[in-house]
Parts: structure tokens; sequence; C-alpha cells
């Protein structure tokens, strides 16, 4: 091993000479010799855990997955499939730039063959793995061990399938619609997602732009057509949290803002927030662990990709989970972090304001009636909150 660094060390030395001219077959060899001459799975269980952000077990069986759909390799200088994996999971899990990446004596890659990588196992992971780790409850029988595993849990709210949310993740200024993406200083997408109380995600939608309002994206995302339709079709007691930023429906329950805490409706209140608050703790696990999602690591690629890179790593926050890897092994970041700033709320002539009065007028009345109607009817059933 100390031999490898020092053959590292070297190479690192040399390379901001050389930068100055195009890459040459020396720089390539020695990276390639230093490939050659290590592995990655022969380090300590602990370390692999810190730079992968994944166990070993995980990491072979993703490889494993992945690599019927990689490139063949063409050349006896191709990159393996564990190469090119653990580089885009080292990717995901430090959020820095593929230089740096490429830099580690793990990885030994050039920026290029780093964003290559990056990008084909994205591709990959949300083509094949994404609907067979990230699945909403579509049956009845489904749908009911969702809400017991609710029911069990340390934070119990009877009926409840899943706690949906949005978050941001910053990117670099698109080429196109800008201005959809949120202010100068400020452009994102907006990141849907459900969970179940082990913060085992559900659902994920990361396409849509960051000034769009949280109630729009819900209303055109396919978990609502599914608890839509379920309910015209006779299933009841089973329906979503969320905050109040979102609209009451029979499928959706919210807070009530202003309720007297020592009132049916207070106590409702509480226990629906003190239930929500497993997909905000879920969020910050999320971006803590890939530290790519992380606003201080704005995402310098175009949206499409984005949201590859997104579902990548709710995929593998999910496997993370089936697997047990111990979350508490998670290094510190780097560089001292400064508390996120996220952007000003819009007033009320902004666009999100004027997007949820769109969302209100798609809203059938009659639909909201019904649905306030059966909240003060659940809160009547549940007086014991």
């Amino acid at each position: 091993m100390a031999g490898l660094l020092l053959l590292w060390d070297e190479v690192i030395e040399n390379e901001p000479v050389r930068r100055r001219a195009p890459e040459g077959n020396e720089m390539r060899v020695a990276r390639r010799r230093l490939r050659d001459h290590q592995d990655p799975f022969d380090a300590p269980d602990e370390y692999f855990r810190n730079i992968f952000r994944v166990n070993k077990e995980l990491a072979r069986d993703l490889i494993a997955a992945v690599r019927p759909h990689l490139r063949q390799r063409t050349r006896a200088q191709g990159l393996s499939a564990e190469c090119q994996v653990l580089c885009a999971v080292r990717f995901y899990a430090v959020g820095s730039y593929q230089r740096s990446v490429g830099q580690d004596f793990l990885v030994a890659l050039s920026q290029t063959a780093v964003s290559r990588c990056v990008r084909q196992v994205s591709t990959i992971i949300n083509h094949h793995l994404l609907r067979r780790w990230v699945k909403f409850p579509a049956t009845p029988h489904d749908r009911q061990a969702a809400v017991h595993l609710f029911q069990q849990g340390p934070r119990p709210f009877p009926g409840a399938l899943g706690a949906i949310d949005c978050t941001h993740v910053y990117i670099l200024k698109p080429r196109e619609h800008e201005e959809a993406y949120g202010s100068a200083a400020y452009l994102s997408l907006s990141m849907f997602q459900i969970c179940d109380p082990t913060m085992k995600i559900l659902d994920v939608d990361p396409r849509h732009p960051g000034t769009r309002h949280d109630s729009a994206i819900w209303m055109q995302s396919s978990a609502r057509r599914m608890m839509e339709l379920c309910y015209r079709e006779g299933e009841r007691k089973v329906w979503l949290i969320g905050d109040s930023g979102y609209l009451t429906e029979p499928w959706l329950m919210i807070p009530i803002n202003g309720a007297d805490p020592n009132t049916p409706e207070g106590r409702y209140t509480t226990a629906l927030c003190r239930t929500r608050a497993i997909v905000e703790q879920c969020i910050g696990l999320l971006k803590m662990v890939w530290r790519c999602l992380c606003q201080q690591r704005v995402l310098m690629y175009e949206p499409a990709v984005v949201g590859e890179m997104v579902n990548a790593c709710v995929v593998l926050h999910n496997m993370r989970l089936y697997y047990r890897v111990p979350q508490d092994d998670i290094p510190p970041p780097e560089v001292a972090e400064p508390p996120p700033q996220h952007p000003p709320p819009p007033d009320a002539g902004g666009r999100p304001a004027e997007e949820l009065h769109q969302v209100q007028s798609w809203y059938p009345k009659q639909t909201r009636s019904i649905a306030a109607q059966y909240q003060i009817l659940y809160i009547k059933q549940n007086i014991d909150f």
C-alpha cells in the first residue's frame, strides 16, 4: 500500500506540468499501472465504506447488476466494470470535481474518463435498477403492509401510507429556459419524494424546475393518480401525509393551520407533523451520504443528466438500507460547509404563487369539499390523538 501511495504521489506531482500540453501516453500508462497494482476490495472494510459509502457486498452486487449493460471492452487498456461503477459511486459520495475524483488512488482516472463513467453508470441505473429498488405500493396487499409499517413505527399515524415532500438539488445554469429553474444565484431542480417510516424511498421525481410549486408537482405525479384511482375504486382509510404546502384530498392529509393544541384538531395536527418529520430526516440522510446533492456541491450538468444522478443516489440509498450499511460511520465533510442558504420565498406576484393559484383552479371544488369532510370525520373517529 505504501508503494502505491508513493507511485500516486509521483503521478500527482507531475500532472500539473503535463496539463499544459495534451495528456500523453506516459500519464495514461502511469494511471494504468496504478489500477493494475491495486484492488479497491483489498482495502479495509471501514475505509472502503468511508470512500464509497457502500459496503463490499453491496458494491459487488451493484457491479454484477450493471456489468451486462456496460460497453464491452474493445482493447486491453479498457476500464473494467469494477473501475467504472466505483468511480461513479465515488463521485456521488463526494460530489467534487471530476478531476479530483479521478486523482483518488483507488480510482486513478482522467477527468474525461470520470465523466464517461458517471454518465454511463447513471443511465444504466435509471434504466435497469430504478424500478426494482424504488417501488410505490401498487397492490392492496402492498398498501396495507405499508400502512401496518407506519402503525408499528415510533411515530404512528393510522392509515398513513407514506410521507411526501420536495427538496432542491442545485445545478449549473441550463442552456434553455433558465428562468424556470430559479434566480441567477439559485438554479435548481425540485425533487419530489415519498418515504416510509424506515426512510426507504417509495417514489421519486427529480424532473421539475426549481420554481415549480410543491402542490403543482404533486398534482402531476404518478403516485397521486394511483391514490385517486384506489379511492374511486372504494379503497378507504389509506392516505399519504404532507405539509401545509399541499391541498387536502381524500387520499392526502395535511395539518390544520392555527388549530388549538388542546382540541382534537390540534392533537391531529401534532400527530401528523410528528409522523411527517420522517421524510425530512430521509432527505437529510440522503444528502449527507450522497453529497453531490448538497447545495454546496452544485452539479454542473444539464437538468436531464442531474435527474439521472438523483435517481441513482436514491437507488443506492435504498440499497444501503437493504444491505444494512451503518449510518453512523459517514465521514465529516472535508471542508466545513456553511449552513445552506435557500432562496427567499417568492412574493405574491412570483411564479410559484401563480402556479399554486392555477393548481387550485384545476382542483374541483366538490373534491375539496369531500376532502375537508373526510378530514373532519377522520379527526372525530380518532379523537384520542
